[in-house]
């Protein structure tokens, strides 16, 4: 399902109508009789979620067949887009009912699946995942690719949280992506720019303020989707920050394209690490390899009395990686000057360069490429 699915070039990713308001699935239902699949069968099964006058539906098909199910996809849109009463409609396509039978990939997947053509031109994807939120996933993702980003590499930076955007923050980045001509006469969208690096972003096509009411297919779609549509160009790395968790959103990347490895951000205490933990069994799982462990608030240091206090334990992780067989990249301290240029769209490692925050992100960096051309 391409984002953009209005009339024209709108970049909202929404048909827009007026009238009252449509209440119920069973209105949107009606509006769908008469579609039928490729296959000559009325439309039935279409999942529903009705809040207000927002409409979004999925339906699940076989994937290796939505290129014949997106006219289908398109007219349900517009069905459910005119039924007085909606704001705003979206309409997915995913393979919800095929995951069940589907068995994890024995071994990491070496070419791109069908109609991910964008990332041709990208040499490695690099998840940043975490098993829990809260645990500085999303900072550590944005410093990590500006340190690759300052080291000459082409970056590209995906905000892969559909639920928690935090790059339009993290980079004081805002707008629209423009639309952009595409293969086969699609349409696809062009990534925004920060730093030097593409980034793309769910908050830069939503509004960040209010709650996405999506289901998990409807998540994996729009990953999908963010993937599959953006002109990315010529990339050395592309950063993936993931949402926080082992469903839908990671076995959706990880068994759609080639991922080159994972990074694990956890926190010291046991809590965290127990997640952890989990996210790397996940991957491991999947086929796809592990990077390294970083402990993120590993310490403080107190820039009054200049001891190093350990708030949240020290440690944990680079012990987890021991256990699990896996890098540990590095310690990142809890610092008060990553989280304030963090909040203000200033990363610590593009406003302080010569810093010691940089520096440690520096290192780490390293440890995770050197990890990725072994």
């Amino acid at each position: 399902m391409p984002i953009l699915t209005g009339p024209g070039t709108c970049p909202a990713p929404f048909v827009r109508v007026r009238g009252p308001m449509a209440n119920s699935s069973d209105t949107i239902n009606k509006a769908l009789v008469g579609i039928t699949t490729p296959d000559g069968k009325p439309l039935a099964g279409v999942d529903i979620v009705v809040a207000g006058d927002r409409v979004t539906a999925s339906i699940a098909i076989d994937p290796t067949d939505a290129a014949r199910w997106e006219p289908i996809r398109r007219q349900a849109e517009a069905r459910i887009a005119a039924v007085p009463g909606v704001v705003r409609a979206l309409v997915s396509l995913t393979a919800e009912r095929l995951a069940d039978a589907a068995k994890p990939a024995a071994k990491p997947i070496t070419n791109l699946a069908p109609g991910f053509p964008n990332l041709a031109k990208i040499k490695h994807i690099i998840a940043v995942a975490s098993g829990k939120g809260g645990v500085g996933k999303s900072t550590t993702a944005c410093n990590l690719a500006l340190t690759l980003r300052a080291q000459g590499l082409r970056i590209g930076i995906l905000d892969a949280d559909i639920y928690g955007p935090s790059m339009p923050k993290l980079l004081n980045l805002k707008g629209r992506p423009n639309v952009v001509p595409g293969s086969a006469g699609g349409r696809t969208l062009s990534p925004l720019e920060a730093y030097g690096c593409k980034v793309m972003s769910i908050g830069f096509v939503v509004d960040v303020d209010k709650a996405l009411v999506w289901r998990g297919p409807m998540v994996a779609s729009a990953i999908t989707q963010m993937l599959r549509d953006i002109a990315w160009g010529p990339l050395d790395v592309l950063i993936v920050d993931m949402p926080p968790g082992t469903g839908d959103a990671q076995l959706t990347l990880a068994q759609s394209v080639p991922l080159a490895g994972a990074v694990i951000v956890s926190t010291p205490q046991d809590l965290a690490l127990i997640d952890a933990r989990r996210g790397v069994e996940m991957f491991q799982t999947v086929g796809v390899p592990i990077l390294g462990l970083i402990e993120n608030m590993s310490y403080f240091l107190c820039d009054q009395c200049g001891k190093r206090h350990e708030i949240f334990s020290h440690g944990g992780a680079r012990m987890e990686a021991t256990k699990l067989g896996v890098p540990f990249l590095g310690e990142i301290p809890l610092d008060l000057a990553i989280r304030q240029r963090a909040d203000s769209g200033l990363p610590i490692v593009v406003t302080e360069p010569d810093g010691p925050q940089a520096e440690v992100y520096r290192g780490i960096a390293t440890a995770m490429m050197a990890g990725l051309s072994g």
